[in-house]
């Protein structure tokens, strides 16, 4: 192989080396992330929402909204309550006491 030719592959194969390097250090970074997301997720305790239960809020807020990732109407605090009277999927529909008193959506697992 020319001189040059030789150059410029070895060049193209450092540069290549080095994208891939980086790719797969943010591709490891990004997963990493996520995990330690979903493990900090719900508090420790956290339980999914029963029909015809009042149940207490364990995380520090829950937004109320009008429709499962609808517009936001309230917050409810860690402490208050919520009267879960229909579970869908990964939301709850119910009463929202303390300063809301209205009825509403939230998130479900968000319980002690």
């Amino acid at each position: 192989m020319p001189p040059v030719l030789h150059t410029l592959f070895h060049q193209f194969h450092q540069r290549e080396s080095i994208v891939l390097r980086n790719a797969s250090t943010a591709l490891v970074t990004t997963v990493l992330a996520a995990a330690a997301l979903v493990g900090l997720a719900a508090p420790a305790g956290a339980a999914d929402g029963r029909v015809g239960v009042r149940e207490t809020v364990c995380a520090q807020d829950l937004y109320v909204r009008t429709e499962p990732v609808g517009a936001w109407m309230g917050t409810l605090y860690q402490g208050q309550t919520f009267l879960v009277e229909q579970v869908n999927g990964s939301w709850v529909y119910g009463f929202a006491y303390g300063d809301i008193n209205r009825h509403g959506w939230v998130q479900n697992g968000w319980f002690c």
